[in-house]
């Protein structure tokens, strides 16, 4: 068993690997080219001002979020790497748009199939991503919404257990997800948390409603705002001595019981007509 986690270890690193670029000059030029979306950059907190002010006003106008670490951290991240005390983490995908996305999903309102959309609170394992875009390909959902800071980004960990989903779910980041609830409001649908400690559960909510699913980390759940901004909170109820499920899991629960309900409804209309 221990060759095969070593061999898992290997692979990880190979997966970061080709998601990094290090060096100032090496990551301005892929910031300022475009071809690959950069989720962040990561700069030396002692690095000098004059060598990296073209790279932060460039990362400013891109909206792309820059990290400040003390050395100790970034050598520990590339090893022997030249880096130069400047990293970017490339994405494995394109985020989509996240203002077109919300309009494409608002138009869907009052047709056969109203939007279904997940929200990811604080997500950071790569792993978890990677199966919660899965099920979300696989049950129907038209949008997944990221937060950019603080949780796992479009990495090619996340691609590979996404298994191809993220060539048909479209993906955005938001700077702000209590933002991005009150946006999905306006637009008249109805934000829903998943929370342990719900009073309603996962069944008794009606799923054939425009409707986001907000799903928390396994630690600390949603974050306050967060849960205080949803307009209701579902739970999944659990009967072992554990006190939640993993959070891949819970989706795969809730989005499935999303995707039943609309099927019976559209069972139902066909046989009414």
């Amino acid at each position: 068993m221990p060759h095969s986690k070593s061999r898992t270890n290997e692979s990880t690193d190979r997966d970061d690997e080709k998601n990094t670029v290090y060096g100032v000059n090496a990551v301005l030029e892929a910031v300022r080219a475009g071809k690959r979306t950069v989720d962040s950059i990561t700069i030396l907190d002692s690095a000098r001002p004059d060598r990296i002010k073209q790279l932060l006003e460039l990362a400013r106008q891109k909206r792309i979020p820059v990290h400040r670490v003390p050395r100790l951290d970034l050598d520990r991240s590339l090893g022997d790497a030249r880096h130069q005390g400047v990293v970017a983490r490339i994405a494995a995908a394109r985020y989509a748009d996240p203002d077109e996305l919300l309009e494409s999903l608002a138009d869907r309102i009052g047709t056969a199939n109203p939007p279904l959309v997940l929200g990811l609170d604080g997500i950071e394992d790569p792993r978890n991503v990677g199966s919660i875009l899965r099920t979300a390909e696989c049950s129907g959902v038209q949008g997944v919404f990221l937060p950019e800071r603080r949780a796992a980004s479009l990495t090619d960990v996340v691609a590979k257990v996404a298994a191809g989903a993220l060539e048909y779910v479209p993906v955005a980041r938001v700077i702000n997800l209590v933002r991005l609830i009150e946006q999905l409001k306006e637009r008249n649908i109805w934000v829903v948390g998943a929370a342990g400690e719900a009073k309603q559960t996962y069944t008794e909510w009606d799923w054939t409603q425009p409707s986001a699913l907000i799903l928390g980390n396994e630690g600390q759940g949603l974050h306050r705002l967060v849960r205080e901004t949803c307009d209701t909170l579902v739970r999944i109820p659990v009967v072992g001595n554990l006190e939640s499920l993993n959070v891949s899991v819970a989706a795969g629960v809730i989005l499935y019981e999303a995707r039943r309900q609309r099927a019976q409804a559209e069972s139902m209309l066909r046989r009414d007509n």
